[in-house]
């Protein structure tokens, strides 16, 4: 459930979730790659100790759409 609400909430895994699925991923496929960006976001708010700001994992955005 967690994934699926980051879908729809987060603007980082809304962005993510849009390229995965113009590459034709399957939606469960989406959701499990949304479960798995936010745990990455979540231990990275943990380790660092200071709060979500959703500007830094869209900063690479613009570099990795040529990829």
């Amino acid at each position: 459930m967690p994934g699926m609400v980051a879908k729809h909430h987060n603007p980082a895994i809304i962005a993510m979730a849009q390229r995965l699925e113009q590459r034709g991923l399957t939606p469960k496929a989406i959701v499990g790659a949304s479960m798995r960006k936010l745990v990455h976001l979540i231990y990275g708010v943990l380790k660092s100790g200071q709060p979500f700001k959703a500007e830094i994992p869209m900063a690479g955005l613009e570099v990795q759409e040529g990829i």
